[in-house]
């Protein structure tokens, strides 16, 4: 845990995420609109600017309808307009993390143009293009609510519509019909929501702030009784009527971000979190093979149609294997219910380290050790190969999870917090933090054997809340953190 979070994951997140944008297996060179979003969440602990640069980047490949490029090309400038029902959402979810992290409200103030382009015909799923800077201009807190109120498409189940995709892009003909909802984007959207509301007040927007909380509240009812299926949360309902993530399905019949999303967005009803969080620990988490599985069963020759996903081996990336982004948002879920033991074994259990101790053990994953991989196999002989490393979201999520979740170092308004999720038999363990030119030596002490619950912080020996504000001059903190 040290060697991966003191250095390797963010030199992976900056060298190949933002710098390079390629890796050995997908050399691309593009912007991926949640992607490179997403890769700055873990770096805002380093410097949170990074965190807003690209927040104003990404606000320019917005269309004025509020929809976004799925990715694109600095140097062309040519992008692809697509149905993806998750990605425009992404960009209100990076600035709640930034005004979250900094306090810096300034950020909504910032004005960027918007894209115009020709609007996806009725059968069109997505169009490369050369897309032109429209001379409209607004600032980002009108780019986030033109991203939420385009994603406030809701099907028959009360649910946000799927499109050609949501954040497993394999699902591309779930929805792309126009019927297909998504259990897994009705939480992802709640937990925007939630988080949005308080940024409308302070805007004087309170009209709007209601319309969001009724919207919440229909969602929550959707999903905890259409999105439940008896011991798990659906994943999906599909534009032919069928449904993904069910427990009569003979293939994906349980998807783990579903079940994991349903705790980090804080909506799903008390004993579902913790009935689905056990249906995926059995289902989905391999502790033989060291991996955390995206479904199970893998598509395979069984009469669902979800789209390309299928087009992979049965236990190959999103297709039944680990997908490593997925399987962290399994540990911060542990986590954000207090499983210490839990969240750290798992933690420990997929870090590319822990996959080469033995020679046996590096001759079956056979990739780098030192680099977050995006998948690895779930099925058959293949079971605990690695996939695709360098080029994935996991290392800035993988950083973000252990530093922030487990370590439970939280930075909220500028001030420094602390919530650790630690093994009850952790007895201390030592962070030295650097911001900016102040040097933060905070040791944390666990003499109950507890996973979770602060009991005491001093600073420089003085008992003190557990808020302290960063202030970045030369000065050196003691601080002792007592569970």
């Amino acid at each position: 845990m040290n060697i991966i979070l003191n250095g390797w994951a963010t030199y992976q997140t900056i060298s190949s995420r933002l710098y390079a944008r390629s890796g050995f297996y997908q050399s691309g060179g593009a912007y991926g609109f949640r992607d490179q979003l997403q890769d700055t969440f873990g770096l805002k602990y380093l410097d949170p600017e990074i965190l807003k640069n690209q927040i104003i980047k990404h606000s320019k490949h917005q269309f004025l309808e509020g929809d976004v490029e799925h990715w694109w090309h600095e140097e062309t400038r040519r992008g692809i307009r697509t149905r993806f029902s998750d990605d425009l959402l992404w960009l209100v979810f990076a600035t709640i993390e930034y005004i979250n992290f900094t306090g810096d409200k300034s950020i909504l103030d910032v004005e960027t143009n918007y894209l115009k382009g020709e609007v996806l015909k009725e059968n069109e799923d997505e169009k490369y293009d050369l897309y032109e800077q429209s001379q409209i201009k607004q600032n980002i807190y009108e780019h986030c609510k033109k991203a939420i109120e385009k994603s406030l498409n809701f099907g028959e189940h009360g649910l946000p519509k799927i499109g050609s995709g949501d954040w497993n892009d394999g699902f591309s003909t779930v929805g792309n019909k126009g019927r297909g909802e998504s259990v897994w984007l009705g939480f992802f959207l709640y937990y925007i929501l939630e988080r949005f509301i308080p940024i409308c007040i302070e805007k004087g927007d309170s009209e709007l702030a209601n319309k969001y909380e009724l919207c919440k509240q229909d969602l929550k009812r959707a999903m905890n009784s259409w999105g439940w299926d008896g011991r798990w949360y659906k994943r999906a309902f599909m534009d032919d009527g069928n449904t993904l993530g069910s427990m009569d399905n003979d293939e994906c019949r349980i998807d783990g971000i579903s079940q994991s999303w349903s705790i980090i967005s804080n909506a799903g009803d008390n004993d579902k979190k913790y009935i689905s969080m056990e249906s995926l620990e059995n289902h989905l988490i391999n502790k033989e093979d060291g991996i955390i599985k995206l479904l199970d069963p893998p598509f395979d020759k069984g009469k669902l149609k979800p789209g390309y996903i299928k087009a992979y081996l049965p236990g190959v990336r999103e297709n039944g294997g680990q997908y490593t982004h997925a399987a962290v948002w399994v540990i911060i879920a542990e986590a954000l219910l207090g499983f210490g033991n839990k969240a750290l074994e798992l933690y420990r259990m997929i870090n590319p380290i822990e996959h080469s101790r033995t020679k046996e053990a590096a001759n079956k994953y056979k990739v780098e050790p030192f680099a977050i991989a995006a998948d690895i196999y779930g099925e058959g002989n293949l079971a605990g190969r690695g996939g695709w490393t360098w080029y994935t979201g996991s290392s800035s999520w993988y950083y973000k999870a252990g530093i922030e979740y487990i370590l439970g170092l939280k930075i909220e308004q500028g001030f420094l917090k602390f919530e650790p999720c630690i093994p009850s038999n952790w007895k201390e363990y030592t962070i030295k933090y650097k911001w900016k030119e102040s040097l933060y030596n905070i040791n944390f002490k666990n003499p109950n054997g507890k996973n979770f619950g602060v009991t005491e912080i001093l600073l420089n020996g003085n008992k003190v809340e557990n808020k302290i504000k960063l202030d970045g001059t030369r000065n050196i903190y003691e601080i002792e953190v007592i569970l």
